[in-house]
């Protein structure tokens, strides 16, 4: 059983390798010029939204941060394995330019067998205003012109996810999802203006054995290119490849005042490598007040707009099950600000 684990954890540490190998060779296809950040380079980019109030308040420092909630789906999934026995979350965010996304997910525990959970993600961008470029007769150039249609645009993501331990120190996680993007409401056939595809998450959470550290990697959101539109006869080419949003992570978390029955701290940084940006890193830090109330904040670097975070939690338990809400705050800058809200049920 032993060398089966061990076995296993070489298994894991070498599909993601590979995988971050073969990936960045696709992405750069070459040489890549000096001061190119990739920036625009992927599609799907709901699915870098963190669907969970507490991790985006501690900066979106998730990596190795385990808290044995059904949350962790949207985070590293190998931190599945901390739920004891029921647990249910539903989210709402109300994301920038006006953007609704929800999300709910329950994961089961199962013992031997490992923790199996599932989730849906919903995000509504709202009517908007076709424009088209219309020529400016008698100057060789074109203007923009609102034709007064409205179309719509969304998307939707349904996923399962697995998570065990390993050994007493290790645990391992993977989420794979259906995706779908639609524009509906717009000029030409439905089918010309929807996609689908798959995703994959896999993570991993080890304990070093110095008090509580821990490190994490996940991998998320990898899949194969897909297609928004066909063939066009006006251009008379096929629409460019659209690229999974990538992201490779490595953290690490601790605790502080173990032992402690009244208080509690919790550190977490970790370092992104996402395959349409530059490297980022976010730090985050979560203190626990007799386990009911929790303050939180964070800070993400080398981000366009995002900076700090910040939010707050309460939990109390109600018969034989808990009830937790949590609220996040997250600064985008210029784009202003993003609220996120998570109702969460263990039994």
């Amino acid at each position: 059983m032993i060398k089966f684990k061990k076995l296993l954890l070489i298994t894991v540490q070498a599909i993601l390798i590979s995988l971050l190998f073969f990936s960045q060779l696709h992405a750069q296809g070459g040489i890549e010029p000096e001061g190119i950040e990739r920036v625009g380079l992927s599609g799907w980019q709901f699915l870098k939204i963190n669907g969970d109030a507490r991790q985006a308040a501690m900066g979106g420092a998730f990596t190795a941060t385990s808290h044995g909630d059904a949350g962790a789906i949207w985070g590293n999934p190998s931190a599945l394995v901390d739920v004891e026995n029921l647990d249910m979350v539903v989210s709402y965010i109300n994301w920038i330019a006006d953007i609704g996304y929800q999300s709910a997910g329950v994961v089961k525990d199962f013992g031997n067998l490992g923790v199996i959970g599932l989730s849906v993600v919903s995000i509504d961008m709202g009517e908007m205003y076709e424009t088209v470029n219309e020529p400016i007769p008698g100057e060789d150039r074109t203007r923009i012109v609102v034709t007064g249609e409205k179309f719509t645009a969304g998307d939707f993501a349904a996923g399962l996810s697995y998570a065990m331990r390993v050994t007493d120190l290790l645990s391992i996680g993977a989420n794979v999802r259906w995706i779908h993007e639609y524009i509906s409401g717009f000029t030409g056939e439905p089918d010309e203006h929807n996609m689908n595809n798959v995703s994959f998450d896999l993570g991993t959470t080890y304990y070093t054995g110095f008090k509580s550290l821990r490190l994490g990697m996940v991998m998320r959101n990898y899949g194969p290119d897909a297609h928004l539109a066909g063939w066009s006869q006006e251009y008379e080419a096929e629409a460019v490849d659209i690229r999974m949003p990538l992201d490779f992570r490595v953290g690490m978390a601790m605790d502080f005042f173990e032992g402690e029955e009244n208080h509690f701290l919790t550190l977490s940084l970790e370092a992104t490598h996402p395959n349409d940006g530059p490297e980022k890193v976010n730090m985050g830090a979560e203190y626990l007040l007799y386990n009911i109330l929790a303050l939180r904040a964070g800070y993400r670097f080398n981000y366009d707009e995002q900076s700090f975070t910040f939010g707050a939690s309460l939990a109390y338990p109600v018969g034989n099950f808990g009830i937790r809400f949590n609220y996040a705050y997250v600064d985008f800058g210029r784009l202003l600000q993003s609220n996120l809200f998570t109702l969460g049920l263990s039994f």
